[in-house]
């Protein structure tokens, strides 16, 4: 390719990339529905979009490397603290079961389906084990089910794209070297790999916590010393086995979103980011080199191999490895409805289906198609159905509000216990140590690292956050984190008025709407709780109570309603079942 079409080429995978996420958020659907049809258009219609050519023989091992740094982004959103009892025993039986089971039948469908060989129906098997949190996780936004099934499905989704990407590895040098690998040698690899990836997730944790934790690098170059870890980790043990780069860089993410050191060092905004573009890049990149040629033979075939997938192994699937817990009949419905294949499956098809076919593995070349075809109809098929699917099966969450609380003064603390008996599930978050302690010794929920990680993006998605109320006695501090905040779309931003005006005009800036009205003020609200003014509750009524201020409503179906600046007439407030109040402090009443 001459130096003219490179740059073409370049900056169409780019532009495509960026462009097909922005209409997909505009539509509302998964971006991956728009990003194949656009990548697989681009490389039908241009001579430009082939990144194989554009890269050579560097193509496959930098998509490795792009698909090690989503996984690191996707163990960055799981915290093994929230892996306990039936969800534990569910997603080890889903990852270990689904390897073994969704292989055999994915295997034996393909050969004849789509004539392949049995090597190469092999292959393709392993690859079709894989589903990817870059696919789940949109979905589930999109469903919204309960917390429970979508902590499963993103466990299982992240988990099995490491264990499978290993398996593919071992099946592939399995092929290549003419079945020299027995059994127990094939057993003695996978060893050999999982220790390797777990060896370099080890220095890649202990790499990260000197640079993050001790050196307490700021949100910039803590997000660049997280790409170069993850990047370097990664290469250095895929060098020496392949695919091991993928367990490495899952271990670092749950590492860092669970060990205590990391939790006020991990800064993610910036990363969510560079992780949004590789994937929209990796999508586009993977899809371009998939040609009209060989995708026509293979589409009837590759949907019913999707049949197949859909309707008998993945409902076997979970019906067995659900058998004994706690989940629900209807629970163990859904996730028999939730399989969606993405850009591991691709990127592990685009890597080894080449060097098989050129290996003389019968059909080997219609591997990359078929994970085309069973990617998009997968992606389309539950992105469709699932939403109904939950509703019909009563999975989905409900719509009360689910608010998060920030600050850990006395007050604060009360009105999270007076939320939780109204049946709200509030969350709280503080920085200080006392806050968090008297936080949990109060009982509830406290969510765990920076506050822009847990309010925003992945981090609020995951524990269903509804709302943000700054509650903190920091002025200053509660109008930044609202316009920081107030970017994120998904969910409203709330801040205290502050006790004195704002440069710039700050206290009515874009930062969050206010709460209570200017004179409930943190400082005011802690002195007359300090004074014994306390927060109590009351069925909804018209009048208030002299020297009470009213703070939320809690309308019938769950959400929580902020008092406007006025006090409420009878007519504001349709169907209110419950008000929360600030009473006075003793003497002033």
């Amino acid at each position: 390719m001459t130096s003219q079409q490179i740059f073409i080429g370049a900056g169409l995978i780019v532009v495509l990339a960026v462009g097909g996420q922005v209409l997909a958020a505009r539509l509302r659907i998964p971006a991956i529905i728009v990003l194949l049809p656009l990548g697989f258009a681009a490389g039908a219609i241009t001579d430009d979009v082939h990144p194989d050519r554009i890269l050579g023989p560097a193509f496959s091992p930098l998509v490795s490397l792009a698909v090690a740094v989503v996984l690191y982004d996707a163990g960055l959103g799981l915290d093994l603290r929230h892996l306990r009892g039936d969800t534990r025993r569910v997603v080890n039986r889903l990852v270990w079961g689904g390897l073994l089971l969704t292989t055999t039948i994915a295997g034996l469908t393909a050969a004849p389906l789509l004539g392949l060989s049995a090597q190469a129906a092999a292959m393709l098997g392993v690859i079709l084990v894989v589903s990817g949190p870059t696919v789940v996780g949109p979905l589930l936004t999109f469903v919204r089910p309960e917390v429970r099934l979508q902590r499963i499905l993103l466990w299982e989704g992240s988990l099995i794209d490491a264990v499978g990407g290993i398996a593919g590895a071992l099946v592939f040098h399995a092929l290549l070297n003419d079945h020299r690998h027995g059994l127990g040698a094939g057993s003695g690899q996978f060893l050999a790999s999982t220790g390797l990836g777990l060896l370099g997730g080890a220095v890649g944790i202990a790499l990260l916590r000197c640079l993050l934790v001790r050196l307490r690098l700021g949100e910039i170059l803590g997000t660049t010393v997280q790409l170069a870890v993850v990047i370097g980790v990664a290469a250095g043990c895929d060098a020496i086995r392949d695919d091991t780069g993928l367990i490495a860089a899952i271990v670092m993410g749950v590492a860092v979103a669970t060990l205590p050191a990391f939790e006020l060092a991990i800064r993610r905004p910036f990363f969510e980011a560079l992780v949004s573009l590789v994937v929209g890049v990796l999508f586009i990149a993977i899809s371009a080199t998939v040609t009209w040629s060989s995708l026509r033979p293979v589409v009837l075939p590759a949907l019913g191999l999707v049949a197949v997938l859909v309707v008998l192994a993945r409902p076997l699937l979970a019906a067995l490895c659900t058998v004994g817990t706690g989940l629900s009949q209807d629970e163990r419905a859904f996730l028999g409805w939730m399989a969606p294949r993405g850009i591991v499956a691709a990127a592990t098809a685009a890597t080894f289906s080449a060097e098989l076919a050129a290996a003389g593995i019968g059909g080997a070349e219609k591997i990359l198609p078929a994970t085309f075809v069973v990617i998009v109809a997968t992606v389309t098929l539950y992105g469709l159905t699932a939403p109904p699917v939950a509703r019909l099966l009563e999975v989905v969450r409900p719509a009360r509000s689910r608010p998060l609380l920030v600050g850990g003064d006395p007050w604060v603390v009360e009105l999270g216990r007076l939320l939780r008996a109204a049946g709200l599930e509030a969350l709280m978050w503080a920085g200080r140590t006392a806050q968090r302690e008297r936080i949990a010794a109060a009982g509830l929920d406290l969510a765990e690292g920076d506050l822009l990680a847990c309010a925003s993006g992945e981090g609020a998605e995951s524990e269903s956050i509804t709302a943000v109320y700054l509650l903190t006695a920091d002025d200053e501090f509660n109008a930044l984190a609202a316009v920081l905040l107030a970017q994120d779309e998904g969910r409203e931003v709330y801040r205290l008025a502050p006790a004195e005006p704002m440069q710039h005009g700050a206290e009515a800036g874009p930062g969050g709407t206010v709460l209570f009205g200017a004179g409930l003020t943190g400082a005011e609200l802690a002195g007359r709780f300090a004074h014994g003014a306390r927060i109590t509750t009351r069925p909804a009524a018209a009048e208030l109570p002299p020297g009470h201020d009213l703070l939320f409503t809690v309308a019938p179906d769950g959400r929580l309603l902020p008092s406007p600046d006025e006090k409420p007439g009878p007519d504001e407030r349709p169907g209110a079942a419950l008000q929360i109040l600030l009473g006075p402090a003793v003497g002033r009443e």
